[in-house]
């Protein structure tokens, strides 16, 4: 019986559909980056999937998971109190590529997207085509968003890159890859669930799991990593020595969008760090929210050690990685930024990010910016959000801060610490992104205070208010011990939130 392989699999579907074999050439491989303009700054952005500044030894976790992004942040600057727009890919991606929250470019749903309204106002539009944009979604919700803003990008790397094994089926379809991914590798071809083609499907499972399981594994001994809800494997080896071969080699200037997928589930830790931390740390045991999962405390202390082994496995790679941009000089001209989409949990009977909860794990993400030739450490403390990071950027790089953006300039890079600002994540993927948002969690962080509102999950709103410098765990609720401080910050998230629903009451 002669072997099934993808290319196999590919040759039976183009019988049916042609199109999906038409050969492609990815754009990243073809376009000339050469660019004039040496003297300008280059910016690359590693953005880490599910990256919790909450577990980061750079911020004092007490597991040692990030001793790279610490050496590293001896030439940078070190944000302690930045937030993500949501605590899930879309809000959060949308948050930080638009410089506007959530409830502004309504990109809050499951697989949703920024409003057509908006989709020349990002990041690739303000840094302008005297740079080489280019961007690289390896999550494949990050490309949801990123790809709505192709024609500003002129070079856009497939999720797949850098991958052992892909089965996406989008990258064949060019032109629509969002389409194509709904109507093929979501649709047609799903992977975690009943396809609609029940013959494709099964067929494209079985030769996928088939080749899945010849992969090597030796290197990873819960099995190689791989994207969670598309046909993916990767090994953590591939992707940065693909991004250390890319990225000295691009030409002056150039901007960089890399979000890698990593360290979201499912946490596959290398050999050199699976285990390594069994070590007898055992962190609070909090209360099980009557919004979680309810996972039991020993599940979510399991699924933390796995978490944090997986990180310290991606900053070993991500620490080879700073090696060759020093080498290389790229350091010497370029901004270099570390941060995060989301966060993560392992508290309160929630694991991983899917909750309507927004405590801190989920929204407290790292940020460390590297600027050019950049030799001493800074340290900022006051709350900055992602919604900061376009205007720092366009006006670092000399552009006019666009009109559109909702951030402020990160004090230390042009702006000055505020502590006394207000700034908001949300979390309302059970609310249609056509109506004004009520149902869901919104917070306001201000100061060392942080009020969390829910909304309809009840039959009443409720909210939670902590004071951050005395109870950086969240353990005790404010709600009714501080009613001068609850009072200010309640009306201006309630009126924050009414004037963002206005353009959607009818």
């Amino acid at each position: 019986m002669p072997e099934f392989s993808r290319r196999s699999f590919l040759k039976m579907v183009g019988a049916a559909a042609p199109a999906i074999l038409f050969p492609q050439v990815s754009s990243w491989v073809d376009k000339n980056i050469m660019q004039d303009g040496e003297s300008k700054p280059n910016v690359i952005i590693l953005l880490f999937d599910a990256m919790s500044a909450r577990n980061l030894s750079l911020y004092d976790y007490p597991r040692p998971t990030s001793p790279n992004i610490e050496r590293f942040a001896e030439h940078a600057t070190v944000y302690h109190s930045h937030y993500a727009g949501g605590n899930y890919t879309i809000p959060g991606v949308a948050t930080l590529l638009t410089g506007t929250y959530p409830w502004t470019n309504r990109a809050i749903n499951h697989s949703g997207m920024v409003k057509r309204s908006m989709v020349e106002e990002n990041i690739f539009t303000a840094i302008g085509n005297d740079y080489h944009r280019l961007a690289f979604p390896q999550n494949v919700w990050s490309s949801f968003i990123v790809s709505q803003f192709e024609k500003d990008i002129d070079t856009l790397i497939p999720s797949d890159a850098y991958g052992k094994l892909s089965y996406m089926l989008n990258e064949h379809f060019p032109n629509d890859r969002n389409a194509a991914i709904r109507g093929l590798d979501d649709f047609v071809f799903k992977m975690e669930r009943e396809p609609a083609s029940l013959l494709f499907g099964t067929l494209q499972s079985a030769f996928f799991f088939r080749e899945s399981s010849l992969l090597p594994s030796d290197e990873y001994p819960r099995g190689i990593p791989h994207n969670v809800n598309y046909p993916i494997y990767f090994t953590l080896e591939d992707v940065f020595d693909g991004l250390a071969a890319l990225l000295p080699g691009l030409q002056s200037p150039h901007f960089s969008y890399i979000h890698l997928f990593p360290p979201h589930a499912p946490y596959r830790a290398s050999s050199r760090f699976d285990s390594k931390f069994i070590d007898g740390w055992w962190p609070n045991v909090k209360p099980i929210h009557r919004f979680s999962e309810g996972a039991s405390n020993a599940k979510v202390t399991s699924a933390r050690r796995s978490y944090d082994e997986y990180i310290a496995s991606i900053d070993w790679e991500l620490g080879n990685l700073f090696d060759v941009l020093e080498k290389e000089g790229v350091f010497d001209n370029s901004y270099v930024i570390i941060t995060a989409d989301h966060g993560e949990m392992f508290e309160r009977g929630e694991k991983a990010h899917s909750s309507p909860l927004l405590y801190d794990p989920l929204i407290h993400v790292p940020l460390v910016i590297s600027a050019p030739g950049q030799k001493t450490r800074q340290d900022i403390y006051a709350p900055t959000n992602a919604v900061d990071l376009l205007p720092t950027l366009t006006n670092l790089l000399g552009k006019p801060i666009p009109s559109w953006a909702e951030g402020q300039l990160l004090p230390g890079l042009g702006g000055v610490e505020d502590y006394e600002r207000g700034t908001f994540a949300m979390e309302a993927k059970q609310n249609s992104s056509f109506t004004p948002i009520r149902k869901g969690t919104v917070v306001l962080r201000k100061g060392t205070h942080k009020l969390i509102y829910y909304t309809g999950y009840e039959a009443e709103d409720s909210f939670e208010l902590y004071d951050l410098e005395t109870d950086y765990e969240e353990i005790k609720d404010l709600y009714h011990a501080q009613p001068a401080i609850l009072s200010i910050m309640k009306e201006e998230l309630l009126d924050s939130l009414s004037d963002a629903n206005k353009p959607y009451i009818e």
